[in-house]
């Protein structure tokens, strides 16, 4: 199979009673256009693919020179040569960020023209390194991140058992997953005492991996009674005496769009403000007749 149009199939020899006789040589016959013959060669009119059909029927005329003929059919048997593979194909090219180190990306699938064949796999190109073939398994070498590199570009070749090979690029993306939150800042942890309940202490953000992610926060702890969040703002619910209380103790939660969520606790401040004085006592408020100028009336207690 495979040989290009007018090789030589054979070359043709008459049997004949008389000696020295000369010969022509016609074709007729079911594939009789799949051949020619040239002077007493038979040579092929087309290239042949034993995997479409493997024999051709002819019947081959000999004519000698007194024009007396001889028929005789031949079947032309193509041979099975071994091809190069045409094509692969990997069931699944992406996935799924954060997956352990040993997934399997996908299974591979050789195309060529030869049946039964068996196939080894090995990598190349750019990206060779994140990637391993176990059988005819492409599986990862490292935990992909998507926010780090989204695709990978890797080569593949395909070997049958005959050492004939073929080539073909495939590019890998990652998927992006939501991931949870990480952190959570708070501009400000202290608030001035006697400020109005309402007033808010400071504004709360959250570290995510994922770009473009949205949240909410919810409270909880040991006083999360005496605030509130709203939006991304941690207001107080009451005016703090620092005095009474210096500090409390408040748990807030992130929760980003998906639902994931992560928890930070806090301790705010409450600041020691200088404040008026609200009353003034005296110890006595009266003084006997006679005394003495400068005699004490009594003590002053702020």
């Amino acid at each position: 199979e495979n040989m290009p149009i007018a090789s030589t199939v054979g070359t043709f020899l008459s049997t004949d009673p008389d000696a020295a006789n000369t010969f022509t040589y016609s074709l007729s016959g079911t594939d009789a256009a799949s051949f020619s013959i040239v002077g007493n060669a038979l040579k092929t009119a087309a290239s042949f693919n034993f995997e479409v059909k493997s024999s051709y029927a002819i019947t081959v005329t000999t004519t000698d020179q007194g024009l007396l003929t001889f028929n005789k059919n031949f079947t032309i048997t193509v041979l099975d040569v071994n091809e190069a593979p045409t094509d692969i194909t990997l069931s699944a090219i992406s996935i799924n960020e954060n997956m352990a180190s040993g997934s399997t990306v996908g299974t591979l699938t050789s195309t060529d023209p030869d049946a039964a064949n068996t196939f080894t796999y090995s990598l190349g190109g750019t990206d060779a390194a994140s990637f391993s073939i176990v059988g005819n398994a492409l599986k990862t070498a490292a935990s992909f991140n998507f926010e780090a590199k989204s695709s990978y570009a890797i080569t593949v070749t395909t070997t049958d058992q005959g050492a004939l090979t073929f080539s073909k690029n495939f590019t890998i993306t990652v998927n992006d997953v939501n991931e949870a939150p990480t952190d959570i800042t708070l501009s400000a942890s202290s608030i001035n005492e006697n400020m109005a309940s309402g007033s808010t202490v400071g504004t709360l953000t959250s570290t995510d991996p994922d770009a473009g992610n949205t949240f909410t926060y919810t409270l909880s702890g040991t006083d999360a009674a005496s605030f509130s969040i709203v939006g991304n703002a941690l207001k107080t619910t009451a005016s703090f005496n620092f005095e009474a209380k210096s500090s409390y103790a408040i748990t807030v939660t992130t929760t980003d769009q998906g639902s994931l969520t992560f928890s930070k606790n806090f301790t705010i401040t409450v600041n020691d403000v200088n404040e008026a004085p609200t009353d003034i006592t005296l110890s006595a408020t009266s003084i006997n007749e006679n005394m003495a100028s400068g005699s004490t009336v009594g003590t002053l207690t702020s």
